[in-house]
């Protein structure tokens, strides 16, 4: 019965793993459709996108049955709460990568980004996939030394983010209200789709050292 119970324990977590590929490439194709003006990729994120819904839902279904009928305890009880919690940021992130794809497909056939803001919203782009990605090596190994690398690339995300303010405000900012808006709005769904990415990452070193980084010692992630 224990080997059962460790068998679909690991079974959750490949569950989780393979959310984190599906937003990955959720991400990855809603950016090329932003910044190529495709509509096809964005219709693609758009159709796709229940099923990153009914992966949280499988999830779910799955951690739920396991407090119900195994009453987990310790590492196990962590590592089922933290699937619940984890679940609920990927599918986020799957929203989020939703979101990019819908305003492609919002201002079709015209860009949503000029120009001068594209090689932002390229890099933004490239590290949120990157991190979607370690999310899920994360997962897999519950390496906490792994999860604390997506701190660092998070902070890129950050940063541009922040940039793109002082672009938007900029008095000689030649585009106009609506794409200070566009732009406003996109680089605050790449900003949360990061987030939500090292939140997955610090609920996996919640399963090995039964802390929430974050919240005390300067060691934690």
């Amino acid at each position: 019965m224990r080997e059962a119970y460790h068998v679909e324990l690991e079974q959750l977590a490949v569950k989780l793993a393979a959310m984190s590929l599906q937003v990955a490439d959720a991400m990855e194709l809603a950016t090329k459709a932003l910044l190529e003006t495709d509509l096809s990729l964005a219709e693609q994120v758009i159709s796709g996108d229940s099923k990153v819904d009914d992966a949280r839902a499988d999830c779910e279904e799955a951690a739920y049955a396991l407090l119900a009928l195994q009453a987990p305890v310790a590492t196990d009880l962590r590592t089922v709460l933290a699937a619940i919690h984890a679940a609920e940021s990927l599918e986020r992130m799957g929203d989020l990568a939703l979101h990019v794809a819908k305003a492609a497909r919002r201002r079709h056939p015209e860009a949503v980004l000029p120009d001068d803001v594209k090689p932002y919203f390229t890099e933004m782009g490239k590290v949120a996939v990157k991190l979607a990605r370690q999310a899920e090596t994360v997962i897999k190994t519950k390496d906490v030394e792994a999860a604390r690398t997506l701190e660092a690339d998070d902070d890129q995300v950050d940063d541009i983010h922040k940039h793109l303010f002082t672009v938007i405000m900029d008095k000689n900012w030649p585009h106009g209200v609506a794409a200070a808006v566009d732009v406003t709005l996109l680089g605050r769904f790449y900003e949360r789709f990061a987030d939500h990415a090292v939140s997955v990452a610090r609920r996996m070193v919640f399963v090995v050292t039964g802390r929430m980084p974050g919240y005390g010692s300067a060691e934690d992630l």
